[in-house]
């Protein structure tokens, strides 16, 4: 633990989502967690007791709706109420991860948009300020109407490939899709390094997918970045077509790492070498594989809470 934090008006309190990883955060600020009780009745009702005084603090709760996302996301929001009832100054959510996010358009007629739904309940619920990373889509901060703060994960992952001695032209970084082109960009102006799109079409319904890749990646080490890994098809099935068009090595990178179903399975089966995550969900013990080195986001999140705190620019934190 660093110096304690001077400030006792700066309140951290978790609940049940990622421990370790609030654990790291209060670890990094200088103050400790808050006491709180998350109980269950019989039926599975969430039961939360704040056990100190918060009147005219500035409270900031470490909450990601990862798996159980329901039971996650209920925890927080009953969490919310809880702080707002007790007289908090602010309730400041931290959401490394962001559930619900992929449902941010109606892709199809007749369909959620389950992004704008969290962002209603969170505000109604009474937060002042979200903090969040990598949002599945930038444009889900348009769905607030108070302020958000978001916070990027790429610096962190290029700076681990760029120790590792990648840089420059003999490597390529690939985005799985069209969709995660600025993410790419944005890795690949971090390590000097040119960029290539896997582009995937259906010649027509249950015939399999023919993967192009647009861009060069012959003779290159290939480096994939996606913001969510869930089930792991997407990457894996990149990474194989990678190497098919003449790639040495692929490495792949993500913020979350859902890592659900048959995920683990197919990482260690696919030709990807090493995949990058960070801490964000929390990784239990049954997902840890050779090929997966996780790294913490618990740094960035600490300085952007003290800077929110106090009142100073966040954006700094990625210049």
């Amino acid at each position: 633990m660093g110096n304690e934090y001077p400030n006792h008006k700066l309140k951290l309190f978790t609940l049940n989502a990622n421990e370790p990883l609030a654990q790291e955060v209060a670890d990094v600020i200088g103050r400790p967690l808050g006491e709180c009780s998350v109980k269950r009745f019989s039926d599975g009702e969430v039961q939360i007791n704040i056990e100190e005084s918060i009147r005219g603090c500035d409270v900031f709760v470490i909450q990601s709706t990862s798996y159980p996302v329901n039971d996650n996301l209920m925890e927080l929001l009953i969490m919310i109420d809880a702080l707002r009832r007790a007289s908090a100054r602010t309730i400041n959510v931290v959401m490394p991860y962001y559930g619900y996010a992929r449902q941010d358009r109606k892709a199809r007629s007749r369909e959620p948009i389950t992004a704008k739904l969290v962002a209603n309940l969170l505000e109604k619920a009474g937060a002042d300020r979200v903090i969040a990373m990598d949002l599945h889509a930038p444009q889900i901060q348009g769905f607030f109407d108070i302020p958000i703060d978001h916070l990027v994960a790429v610096p962190l992952l290029s700076d681990y490939f760029k120790n590792q001695g990648f840089k420059g032209d003999d490597i390529v970084i690939v985005s799985p899709d069209h969709g995660g082109v600025t993410r790419a960009r944005k890795m690949a102006d971090r390590l000097k390094a040119p960029i290539a799109i896997i582009d995937k079409r259906r010649p027509k319904p249950n015939v399999s997918e023919v993967m192009n890749i647009v861009g060069q990646v012959d003779g290159k080490i290939a480096i994939l970045i996606d913001d969510i890994i869930d089930t792991a098809g997407t990457i894996t099935a990149g990474a194989n077509a990678i190497i098919e068009s003449g790639a040495k090595e692929v490495y792949a990178c993500c913020t979350h790492p859902v890592l659900s179903g048959p995920a683990i399975q197919r990482i260690n089966d696919s030709q990807i070498k090493e995949l990058v995550i960070t801490n964000t969900i929390e990784l239990p013990e049954d997902k840890n594989s050779p090929k997966i080195k996780q790294l913490s986001v618990a740094k960035l999140i600490g300085d952007a809470i003290v800077r929110v705190f106090e009142e100073k620019s966040v954006s700094t934190l990625f210049d």
